[in-house]
């Protein structure tokens, strides 16, 4: 028979992937691809953190298919011109693969469906990525949900996820020679300076590291709840970047912390986690524009104050308000931040420092491993107010009292901002507050080796106000 094609995209495993699956019952020989395509428009090409997690990911990928005995195609391109060709050197007639959901993936997979069809290529996609797809979940009046409460509630009355499939056990690999790119040619990994040792450090990727992940998380899940918004403690998944690239699907997670919960009794905090993930998707499905305009259309005219100066500082962690710049630093060193220090980090950027929502979320697209289009769309949004099921705008996090809550000891901002780490607990969240006796003995000299804070604290939440008051007028 002749061969099918397996398009390999976000769905970097072995195990429960939809369209492997398919092509592997169909009992033709699989020719198993991964295309680079650099014609994504420019603004949502991988950012470096990303570049560098799927070079690994490929590698690990690649070592899995070689073991099965297979290979992964490499090639780099717009992907409808690749695609036709390989169909073409293949002999292929069928094509399959596993849904993306960024508007410019939609856009462009619908153009190809049609391509490949007009050339009688038989073409069949499948969810990989979801517990369930956007569409599949409306409101009682027929429309997208616009609140995270109701909307996964429904999601809970539908029938739960099916069982994940294990990795298909034989396949049978299309034999002739197909040429293929060295995965080193894309020069996907930073050089000059290599910056990703942090990276290295912090994360295994692949489809290994995220069941190492999934299992080491499910055994400790009973600390979730508690430890959750402690960034000192590593009581959260750190799955965000594995769900991401498809290394694990949310059915393996799903179906993993429901199964411990059976037996021990916790896991929902976890799985609305999930929930919110999913509700993401639903958001950028239903809002094409997520990424670049705000849901309340009066935030359009928001007054922001763009210091370059001021964003310079927030992305190198060096505001002088010490929790924010430990996330920041935490981002640049291991490519993720703890979630309730991204709230942290992005409210202040927004409202103390009035800068847009927008230029936070370019950041973290270039420096977050997990970098996310739904995911880092929807969360800005809900932290600006101006997203759906947003926070107020009038909710500031005060940045001191969040750190002297979730940081009680100090213990995270000493790892991450070694300047402070002879600070007593009782002001290393508000060294400027601290004594001269006190800064002296803790070898900090504010504006010399810790920078002063770069915003007053009370005169920027008081300015985000009077802003928010003035729109509200307008």
């Amino acid at each position: 028979m002749n061969p099918i094609i397996v398009w390999f995209r976000q769905d970097l495993r072995l195990s429960d992937n939809p369209a492997l699956i398919h092509a592997v019952k169909s009992k033709r020989p699989v020719v198993c691809l991964y295309v680079h395509d650099d014609e994504t428009p420019k603004d949502w090409r991988w950012g470096s953190a990303s570049r560098w997690w799927l070079h690994k990911s490929l590698e690990s990928l690649s070592a899995e298919l070689k073991r099965k005995g297979g290979k992964l195609v490499l090639r780099k391109g717009n992907a409808d011109a690749i695609l036709m060709k390989l169909a073409t050197d293949s002999k292929a007639e069928a094509i399959c693969w596993n849904r993306c959901y960024e508007p410019f993936a939609i856009a462009r997979d619908k153009k190809l469906k049609s391509d490949l069809a007009e050339d009688g290529i038989e073409v069949q996609s499948f969810n990989s990525a979801l517990l369930f797809e956007p569409w599949e979940l409306k409101t009682k009046a027929g429309g997208p949900f616009r609140v995270f409460t109701p909307f996964w509630r429904a999601a809970q009355e539908l029938p739960p996820p099916e069982a994940p499939c294990p990795v298909p056990r034989e396949i049978e690999f299309y034999k002739h020679r197909l040429t293929s790119d060295a995965l080193s040619d894309w020069k996907l990994l930073p050089t000059n300076p290599d910056w990703a040792g942090g990276l290295r450090d912090a994360w295994m990727p692949g489809e290994e590291g995220a069941r190492v992940r999934l299992s080491r998380f499910v055994q400790s899940i009973g600390n979730y709840s508690e430890g959750r918004d402690r960034p000192d403690r590593d009581d959260t998944s750190r799955l965000s970047p594995h769900l991401h690239w498809g290394e694990i699907s949310p059915r393996q997670v799903w179906h993993a912390v429901n199964s411990h919960a059976a037996e021990h009794g916790s896991g929902d905090g976890f799985l609305s986690e999930i929930g919110w993930r999913e509700f993401s998707y639903h958001l950028l499905f239903s809002n094409p524009r997520l990424p670049e305009r705000p849901l309340r259309e009066e935030f359009s005219n928001f007054p922001w104050h763009d210091s370059e100066k001021n964003l310079h500082a927030w992305t190198k962690g060096n505001t002088g308000i010490p929790i924010v710049d430990a996330g920041m630093r935490q981002l640049w060193q291991t490519g993720w931040m703890h979630n309730r220090v991204r709230m942290i980090a992005a409210s202040f950027l927004i409202k103390h420092l009035m800068i847009d929502w927008r230029r936070g979320a370019e950041w973290f697209w270039d420096t977050l491993v997990d970098a996310d289009l739904a995911n880092n769309s929807a969360s800005w949004q809900w932290v600006a107010g101006c997203g759906a099921d947003a926070a107020p705008f009038f909710r500031i996090f005060n940045p001191v009292l969040q750190g002297e809550k979730f940081d009680a000891s100090g213990d995270y901002v000493r790892r991450f901002v070694p300047e402070l780490a002879k600070m007593p607990g009782s002001h290393i969240h508000k060294p400027w507050a601290a004594g001269k006796d006190t800064l002296s003995k803790a070898g900090v000299k504010l504006g010399e080796n810790y920078p002063h804070p770069i915003v007053d604290l009370a005169q920027g939440r008081e300015r985000a106000i009077s802003a928010f008051k003035s729109l509200r007028k307008a």
